[in-house]
């Protein structure tokens, strides 16, 4: 089936809304935040609110169903797409755009005194940004043409001697969940040390006696938003903006059907879809988002927008980088 862009070529925003519910059960687990906990605060109407996943969390799982670990690529339906890859000094893969943190930005791009090939190569393509304003759609461009996946997620160049660290980009697809009316859920457990039960547990004997704090909740939505005002900002042309608005929506049908399970107690499975502006338009289902995915990244290779290989690399010789991906709940390259 031709997936319908008609209905979106004006529309600013494709607003969807997802109603969820524990898979088993009816506890969950929110995610926390340091020195704070859960975030539950009072909504408009004066019920108890709760955040269950954070905008930058989302943003971390709609790039990490995108990618095939063990085979260290993108999965099937997106192979062909730029990105960096950051490789030791064996060849071996260490991690890669779309996986870290500041995709773009990492230190293992624009810190690296050993191979400074990426950083040397965005000097030169934005070098005219050096002073005055700043051209988002030169940005957009190079964006595009070496980490695609960085134009729907945000990236923000943070990096002085690169037009005064003022090059940034907005997300263009954010998401989170709530949930409404919440109720704690109080319970606990004990650590059991069967060798020393009255050990020292500063270092990790004796028995411990902890508590948690899971919700309930009557309802728990996740909200998706596409910033189709800012794709066409970009000023690609047609082709490119076909394949960001199919690559965001395939993130999205890849999350509801892969990456729900947020924490080992926090599994969540979707109980009701429903596109909220364009009022009407339907979401394709993953299926028919995979079978076009192809052809979209083919007809924006043909025009040239592509890096040539996609894959660029960079090697890092100071050993192997800490993990970046996961759960982030701070200030995001695309905030």
């Amino acid at each position: 089936m031709t997936i319908d862009f008609s209905a979106l070529q004006t529309a600013p925003r494709l607003l969807i809304e997802v109603q969820l519910k524990p898979l088993q059960g009816t506890r969950f687990q929110p995610t926390g935040f340091p020195d704070l906990g859960a975030a539950v605060y009072d909504g408009p109407n004066g019920n108890r609110m709760l955040l269950v996943e954070s905008a930058q969390s989302m943003a971390n799982r709609m790039e990490t169903v995108c990618w095939d670990g063990p085979n260290d690529d993108w999965v099937e339906a997106l192979k062909g797409l730029p990105l960096v890859k950051i490789i030791d000094k064996q060849g071996n893969p260490l991690t890669n755009t779309v996986l870290e943190a500041h995709r773009l930005n990492s230190p293992y791009l624009l810190e690296n005194k050993d191979d400074k090939s990426v950083f040397d190569m965005l000097k030169k393509e934005l070098a005219d940004m050096d002073e005055g304003a700043v051209d988002i759609r030169k940005l957009a461009s190079v964006v595009l043409k070496y980490d695609t996946n960085a134009l729907l997620h945000g990236l923000f160049l943070a990096k002085g001697e690169l037009a005064g660290g003022r090059l940034r980009l907005p997300r263009v697809v954010s998401s989170f969940i709530e949930a409404e009316d919440v109720k704690v859920a109080q319970s606990g457990g004990v650590k059991n040390d069967h060798v020393n039960p009255s050990g020292e547990t500063a270092k990790g004997f004796g028995n411990v006696p902890y508590s948690r704090s899971d919700y309930t909740a009557p309802k728990i939505t996740a909200f998706f938003n596409v910033d189709l005002a800012q794709i066409r900002g970009f000023g690609l042309g047609n082709a490119v903006e076909q394949l960001l608005i199919v690559f965001a929506l395939y993130k999205i049908r890849a999350v509801l059907e892969f990456g729900l399970r947020l924490r080992t107690a926090c599994d969540l499975e979707v109980q009701q879809l429903n596109v909220t502006r364009p009022a009407g338009w339907r979401l394709p289902e993953r299926s028919e988002l995979e079978a076009a995915l192809p052809g979209l990244i083919a007809a924006v290779e043909a025009e040239g927008r592509f890096a040539e290989p996609s894959v660029t690399k960079v090697t890092w010789e100071k050993g192997k980088p800490k993990k970046t991906k996961g759960e982030t709940d701070s200030t995001d390259s695309g905030e």
